[in-house]
């Protein structure tokens, strides 16, 4: 499986889906985009946020609130809380309890990790 992922995802998203890498901050291509639609996996497509879930957490990446039920899993990765597509696997980033929305969540996500689709509901 290793050789596939490498053929289907860029090199950048192959170090953070696959290998756990972290993006710097500021620098994903989503960080602002303010358009109504869908985040999905980039590596498998599967929808993972809804757009009215983003929020700007001054943090330099893509911050959510609130993941589609049953998008992502949780694992524990050196006392954090991991968060990783539950289709595919692929390592999104981390979740935090200190959002400044009524779910208190800020699941912060590697931006080359995701695609976004306009409109998608």
């Amino acid at each position: 499986m290793t050789d596939e992922w490498k053929n289907k995802l860029t090199p950048a998203q192959y170090k953070v889906l696959r290998e756990k890498g972290t993006e710097a901050p500021f620098t994903g291509a989503l960080l602002k985009e303010a358009r109504d639609g869908m985040y999905k996996c980039v590596a498998c497509g599967n929808p993972l946020f809804a757009s009215d879930t983003k929020f700007d957490s001054g943090t330099g990446w893509p911050s959510f609130d609130e993941a589609l039920p049953g998008a992502v899993k949780f694992l524990d990765d050196r006392g954090q809380t991991e968060v990783v597509c539950a289709q595919c696997g692929g390592h999104l980033g981390h979740l935090f309890d200190d959002g400044p929305t009524k779910t208190g969540k800020r699941y912060c996500l590697n931006s080359v990790c995701l695609e976004f689709g306009e409109g998608e509901k």
